[in-house]
């Protein structure tokens, strides 16, 4: 038999989690501090616990989806349902920061209890599915113990280290990747209004050049790994072409009255890499400045 789940949270999220474990056959606990949002999980097959301490002692293994740490805090520091988690196993795919996972690790400790730390790259629909991508750290024993578990929420889930807050580590990176492409999609639009260019051109050049973006990325990500920061045969772009064109963007935005909050700072950083000597330098050498100025 499958072990028993308790999930805390029932956003869209949340539900997702629950609904998967319920299809992958595991007698599944829910609670949600409203409790209206749990009904559909009953009707799929779910308990639904009156309380948070009634949900952890319920099952061997609670998985947390609220809003941030200081809710699972409040949920799991009561002195009540604290005590219900001795010996236990705690999986903590809420958002948050790498310290506060380490924290939150350390609590857990002190209570007898096990943890992993989690982040889930991926929107609900995705859960349960192959394609559905976890990242996890913690303790590898305790991973071990979760791992079927968690392949029940994601096909690719993955264990990024001992060290409790280097899931949330790593989707803070991911997630940088991922705001980049957008705020620069929002600026592309904004050029395009002002200069009354379909947005339909715009995706079609997206399309097309979105092999060559890729490629930069990759190579950005390689040079700075290897620290490979002074041009050579095999650099693609370096800082003096890069900013030369970017001048161009910040006149043609400052004329059109377009938003420089942006620009701005990648302006600064510019700046701090070729005051420090790196205009001719592999585009890979900004990454030494990333840093904020003592």
């Amino acid at each position: 038999m499958q072990p028993a789940i308790s999930v805390l949270g029932m956003g869209r999220m949340g539900a997702a989690l629950a609904h998967a474990l319920i299809k992958a056959g595991h007698p599944t606990t829910v609670w949600n501090r409203t409790p209206a949002r749990a009904a559909p999980l009953a009707a799929a097959g779910a308990e639904v616990a009156a309380s948070v301490r009634n949900a952890v002692a319920a099952s061997q293994i609670t998985i947390v989806n609220v809003s941030d740490y200081q809710a699972t805090q409040g949920l799991l520091r009561d002195k009540e349902v604290a005590g219900a988690l001795a010996g236990k196993l705690i999986i903590e795919l809420t958002s948050g920061t790498p310290d506060g996972a380490r924290e939150a690790h350390g609590w857990a400790q002190r209570q007898g209890a096990r943890y992993l730390d989690g982040a889930i790259l991926a929107t609900p629909d995705f859960i349960g599915t192959e394609a559905g991508t976890l990242l996890v750290s913690g303790p590898s024993g305790v991973f071990e113990e979760g791992r079927a578990v968690l392949a029940a929420l994601g096909g690719n889930v993955q264990f990024i280290g001992e060290d409790p807050g280097l899931a949330n580590a790593l989707d803070s990176a991911v997630l940088a990747l991922m705001w980049g492409a957008l705020f620069g999609t929002l600026q592309a639009i904004a050029v395009a209004r002002a200069e009354a260019i379909d947005l339909g051109v715009v995706a079609k050049q997206w399309t097309a050049t979105a092999p060559v973006i890729d490629g930069l990325v990759s190579d950005l990500i390689r040079r700075s790994a290897d620290k490979r920061y002074a041009a050579d045969s095999e650099t693609l772009s370096s800082v003096s072409p890069h900013y030369g064109a970017f001048r161009h963007l910040v006149e043609l935005m400052e004329a059109r009255g377009i938003d420089r909050t942006i620009t701005d700072g990648y302006e600064a950083i510019f700046r701090r890499a070729i005051d420090a000597g790196h205009l001719h330098d592999d585009f890979a050498s900004m990454s030494l400045f990333m840093k904020r100025p003592a």
